[in-house]
């Protein structure tokens, strides 16, 4: 019930490559469960931000009236990785011996912002829901954190898909649940939903 909403959260975007990205924004407007209207959308070139600061960009909705005020930084990734099993980072004895030294009792308050890391592996999927009429889907693994998202390739035309891939990511609360979801990549249409599954990390 606002035309002016305050919404302060923050998310979190990775990517690995010196490509051009274009961040899509979309605002919408909610009635009830079923009923949802596009209030406007813009772009923001990322490319042609500043790095190592954060920009202040009041963003006109096109086509519609209205703007987004935002604040967007763009720095290095730090704590966040994708890998192969074979290069796992936590493959080597040094590095965990490093990271238990890091985090053991006495070093609890030397960085409180330093909670620690979460690593999963995403090694494969079974039996999967077949999206298509050929009876085979081209599935993908979504994993999120807090507001952190991170995601496996497609394997394509296939209900036992081995991702085998290695996913680090930054803890900034202990009470946050990983989400692990399972889409089928649909070409230009919304990924339709396999399965998913929470796990606490407090469970852990």
């Amino acid at each position: 019930k606002s035309a002016n909403p305050q919404w302060r959260e923050q998310f979190d975007f990775h990517y690995f490559s010196d490509r051009k990205d274009m961040l899509d924004i979309e605002v919408w407007r909610k009635d009830n469960k079923k009923h949802e209207e596009l209030l406007g959308m813009c772009q923001v070139d990322i490319t042609a931000l500043p790095t190592k600061q954060t920009n202040c960009l009041e963003l006109p909705l096109e086509k519609h009236p209205g703007s987004l005020l935002m604040l967007i930084a763009v720095a290095p990734c730090t704590g966040v990785s994708i890998s192969d099993l074979c290069v796992c980072p936590l493959g080597d004895p040094s590095e965990r011996q490093q990271i238990s030294q890091r985090y053991c009792i006495k070093n609890s308050f030397q960085d409180i912002k330093d909670i620690g890391f979460l690593q999963v592996k995403v090694l494969k999927a079974v039996d999967l829901l077949a999206a298509d009429f050929a009876g085979k889907s081209d599935p993908f693994c979504v994993l999120e954190l807090g507001n952190d998202s991170l995601q496996t390739h497609t394997v394509y035309k296939n209900l036992n898909p081995e991702w085998n891939k290695v996913f680090t990511f930054p803890i900034k609360d202990i009470h946050d649940v990983l989400e692990v979801t399972v889409f089928d990549e649909d070409g230009d249409k919304p990924p339709d939903f396999l399965g998913k599954v929470a796990i606490p990390l407090l469970s852990v």
